[in-house]
């Protein structure tokens, strides 16, 4: 038996429990990995709050480094002892050992530590999709990111900067702001103070912006539209502050024939080759020294509850991870 966080009906963190689970043995493609980090991402929020639905009771959790104990049959390229990373898959990596399947796996690469693997990949993955595939972001660029000091956000800054490409980023507190621009922006808009429509119009002298990233959701979903230029993107890839309403595709008309798009990793991680050329450029990019993994918060895994607290109260910035 070992621990896992796990919950049985849908609330807040006070629904999360430390409980004994039973791992068992690998199958046919399968390992079992004895998890060294986890990361904590607000996705995980969603699935505990009950916004994006799973059936309960259930695991936690898509992201987490660790070493594989066992190996089932047929799996090739991995074996017991080595280091491995992943983000995706089912819900469960809020735990001290799991069994996954070896496909959705990576190997960690010297250099990076199991921490900086646990707190990247999900993270850094949605970086290196948004950036180099939903839209590709070149130099002389000017974008708008939301949420600039979260952790997409600190990576999405750093490589974006190492493209050639201008950040105009938004923070809820001056602290958030220095450290968002400490890792890129060039702009940084603090909304608790600031109209970030206005803006970003004033940087872009009224132009507007090529593409919005958005992982707000509700809260900056109208403003957004009207920061883009004609025929912008509009990525919405979260819902920290709630859904985004029912769109009226009449307003993407009038506001200048917009796209919009709302991705997710798995989507752009569907093959093993498609995980593992993401996976390849984010270690690339991180083992050049152009992007920085920090950690800013650790906790241990039994103290999940008061991390997603803490993550909702906007009290982190960029990358937490838990110890088992």
């Amino acid at each position: 038996m070992v621990k896992a966080i796990r919950f049985a009906r849908i609330g807040g963190p006070e629904v999360l429990t430390w409980e004994d689970v039973a791992v068992g043995d690998p199958g046919p493609g399968q390992v079992r990995i004895r998890h060294t980090a986890v990361g904590l991402n607000y996705i995980d929020t969603y699935h505990r709050s009950g916004l994006y639905p799973m059936p309960l009771p259930s695991g936690l959790g898509g992201e987490a480094a660790g070493v594989i104990e066992a190996v089932g049959k047929g799996v090739k390229g991995l074996k017991k002892g080595d280091r491995v990373a992943y983000a995706g898959g089912a819900p469960g990596a809020y735990s001290q050992a799991r069994v996954m399947q070896a496909d959705r796996l990576v190997k960690i690469p010297a250099g990076i530590s199991d921490q900086q693997a646990a707190s990247m990949m999900l993270k850094g993955m949605t970086t290196e999709y948004l950036l180099r595939r939903t839209y590709k972001l070149k130099k002389g660029d000017t974008v708008l990111f939301h949420a600039a000091a979260g952790g997409v956000g600190l990576i999405f800054c750093q490589w974006a900067k190492a493209i050639g490409a201008t950040v105009i980023g938004t923070v809820s507190t001056d602290d958030k702001a220095a450290l968002a621009k400490k890792h890129g922006a060039k702009h940084v808009i603090v909304t608790s103070r600031e109209n970030f429509v206005t803006r970003v119009k004033e940087i872009t002298k009224g132009k507007g912006v090529p593409v919005v990233y958005d992982a707000v959701g509700k809260d900056t979903w109208e403003g957004s539209l009207d920061c883009l230029s004609v025929r912008g993107l509009m990525v919405s890839f979260g819902n920290a502050s709630g859904a985004v309403p029912p769109v009226n595709l009449g307003v993407l008309s009038a506001k200048g024939s917009l796209y919009v798009t709302r991705p997710t990793l798995v989507s752009y991680t569907l093959t093993q080759a498609e995980l593992a050329e993401s996976s390849k450029a984010l270690f690339a990019m991180v083992k050049s020294g152009k992007v920085k993994i920090r950690i800013n918060q650790t906790y241990a895994l039994k103290d999940a509850a008061q991390a997603h607290a803490d993550l909702q109260a906007r009290k982190t910035t960029g990358s937490t991870v838990f110890v088992p």
